[in-house]
């Protein structure tokens, strides 16, 4: 069976002119990237935006991704963030969003009371994980969503490893208390209608 082929190798035919290298680095680093821009950004529009953005900027400048400094999934994610930012500074505010788009609907055999619960959960860990400060979201949603290290995720925001532990710690810590009592009540009510 042949070896997957490297990002390097095939960045590197991208940078020659090859469509067929570009489009598979593009498949392999899409939907992650889409993700993390989507869950820092809150809207589908802007994150398939910064997505686009990510990958032209690579194939129109592709000796700015340097693999001494780290892979090309942490530089990727890295311009995502770089554009978000961006994004976040032409609007005139650092955090907090006032739309978000829904999420995949929950699976229809589900009763319809924790149909219910289990949408609504998950727009309160939305608007949650939104409420958090921009360096706390996004190591969260790096880390949480996007399964990247903790030594990744310092190359992508070019903070060291304490300061990511830091931040995800006191992510984790809001996301406790704002969805504490949601929660609690939730509980209440499923116990209510099982009884």
């Amino acid at each position: 069976m042949p070896e997957r082929t490297t990002d390097e190798l095939l960045l590197a035919k991208a940078g020659d002119g090859d469509q067929a290298a570009f489009l598979e680095l593009y498949e392999r680093h899409r939907l992650p990237i889409f993700r993390f821009a989507y869950r820092l950004l809150g809207s589908v529009e802007i994150a398939e935006d910064v997505t686009h953005d990510c990958f032209l900027s690579l194939i129109k400048r592709p000796g700015n991704f340097r693999s001494e400094r780290g892979s090309l999934r942490s530089y990727l994610f890295a311009a995502a963030r770089n554009l978000a930012l961006k994004h976040f500074r032409n609007l005139g505010r650092e955090t907090g969003l006032d739309e978000v788009s829904e999420e995949p609907q929950v699976s229809e055999r589900q009763q319809p009371l924790r149909r219910l619960l289990d949408d609504e959960l998950a727009a309160k860990v939305r608007d949650a994980i939104l409420s958090l400060p921009a360096f706390q979201r996004e190591a969260l949603v790096l880390f949480e969503f996007e399964g990247l290290s903790l030594n990744e995720i310092s190359d992508v925001v070019g903070a060291d490893v304490g300061a990511v532990k830091a931040r995800l710690f006191r992510a984790r810590g809001a996301l406790k208390s704002i969805l504490r009592s949601y929660l609690n009540s939730s509980r209440e009510i499923v116990t209510l209608k099982e009884a």
